[in-house]
């Protein structure tokens, strides 16, 4: 689904900016990208804004990773050029990447497209179109855009960092690998130099992004000693990363979430995402993810060793090719055995150009659409049950601003929860940014509800 990064607008244009609307979908790695195309633009005189009428220079930062997200771009785009005529319209992202110069055919008032890895260049891109000219670039440059780009803005306590891009494992229904490339890892000390200048501007919880975060190394570096550098930068109290493959988990990075006493990084939250896809060995085989379900079960098992208290979430994918009533089964027993605190679960979209759109047995979307119905009915029940569990503790949460209910902050706890919680007497300006202690007394099917703890 889209996600907006409004949260980045930190105060209205000054007279004379130009207005930039950008929407990103899909993954925290399209959000980190639309975020610093806010810093990129910055200096080029553009203002981010919350709404698109208005604005000069509208940025799609899009996901092709379900064929729903391709059809969305399109009916927003014919939305935006509506709504705001005057302004440019750009369409960056990995539906930028893999469809290209097909775009300005479906959508002629599109004037430039671009990938992900070449967000950099828009400034260049938008000079052609100001010129008249279509513009678009869907190079696969290294590290170029991470090179490129300006010192981060800070737009709260918390930020995502891009780690690593790309992938090499090649799941049969995945597009990322010609999207994004393959996997390649930034420099520690340029990473290290990127959440520096973030701590400088008030953040406290980074999250390291990666399409598999836990595949990265960089001169003998690797995931787990760089979440122990990154939580060494003074003024960083969290951090975390997402997201994981099975087969890049480490002894040295379950070893991480240990309690301090026993080795573990102190700053490393309680929290593991770590997609699983299907519980079938049979439909795990057919996408290829180079994992069986008794691996996947032996990691969390031994994360779970170290640190009981994990919260662990993962992604699922129902309705594959094939996928027989038996297998189905075995997924809901699996998503039941885990005990998820949250999961990601979609109905498997053939996309053009990986190997499971061309195999036989694809499935009717009737019976996609109540296999996916079924399972997120168990991952709801996992979530609530999970909830209920901090019901009566105190926790650390770091409060990200207000709430929807009237005298209360919304936050974010270890575990990766959102808590709402009222303040009493205490300022609740004050708080925003903050760590605080709050004293859970109920929860919700997906948060938890407290007061401050005095």
């Amino acid at each position: 689904m889209p996600i907006r990064i409004a949260h980045a607008v930190d105060q209205a244009p000054h007279a004379g900016a130009k207005r930039l609307f950008v929407k990103s979908y899909g993954c925290q790695m399209n959000v980190y990208d639309g975020i610093r195309l806010a810093d990129l633009m910055k200096p080029q005189g553009y203002a981010l804004v919350e709404e698109a009428a208005g604005a000069d220079l509208i940025v799609l930062n899009t996901c092709h990773i379900r064929e729903k997200a391709d059809d969305k771009l399109f009916s927003d785009l014919g939305r935006y050029k509506r709504l705001a005529p005057q302004a440019i319209l750009a369409v960056g992202g990995c539906t930028g990447q893999a469809l290209g110069a097909q775009i300005f055919q479906q959508q002629p008032a599109v004037k430039i497209v671009f990938g992900p890895q070449t967000i950099q260049r828009l400034p260049a891109l938008l000079s052609k179109a100001l010129r008249g000219e279509r513009a678009i670039d869907t190079d696969f440059p290294e590290l170029e855009k991470f090179d490129a780009l300006p010192t981060p803005g800070a737009y709260g306590a918390s930020a995502f960092v891009t780690i690593q891009e790309g992938c090499d494992k090649f799941c049969t229904y995945c597009v990322v690998p010609y999207t994004r490339g393959a996997e390649i890892s930034r420099p520690a000390d340029d990473i290290l130099a990127e959440v520096q200048a973030l701590a400088a501007q008030g953040v406290k919880d980074v999250t390291l992004l990666g399409q598999n975060v836990n595949a990265y190394e960089h001169a003998g570096v690797g995931l787990a000693e760089l979440c122990r550098v990154v939580g060494d930068v003074p003024g960083i109290a969290r951090v975390r990363f997402t997201t994981s493959h099975p087969n890049n988990t480490t002894p040295e990075l379950i070893a991480a979430f240990a309690p301090p006493a026993q080795g573990g990084n102190p700053k490393l939250m309680p929290y593991f995402h770590l997609p699983v896809q299907a519980g079938s060995d049979s439909v795990l085989a057919r996408m290829n993810r180079n994992h069986t379900v008794q691996s996947y079960l032996d990691i969390i098992a031994a994360v779970r060793a170290v640190r009981p208290d994990v919260a662990i979430s993962g992604d699922f994918i129902v309705g594959f090719p094939g996928e027989t009533e038996e297998e189905f089964q075995q997924t809901l027993a699996l998503a039941a055995h885990v005990g998820y605190v949250g999961a990601y679960s979609f109905a498997y979209s053939p996309r053009p150009g990986t190997p499971a759109a061309d195999l036989p047995d694809q499935l009717d979307e009737i019976t996609k659409k109540n296999r996916l119905a079924a399972l997120q009915a168990v991952l709801d029940a996992s979530t609530a049950a999970a909830c209920a569990t901090f019901v009566g503790q105190v926790l650390d949460v770091l409060v990200e601003g207000p709430a929807k209910e009237a005298n209360q902050l919304r936050g974010r706890s270890p575990h990766n929860l959102a808590v709402n919680f009222s303040y009493g007497a205490a300022d609740p300006a004050a708080l925003v940014g903050q760590l605080v202690q709050v004293q859970i007394t109920t929860s919700t099917p997906r948060s938890l509800v407290g007061s401050l703890s005095v």
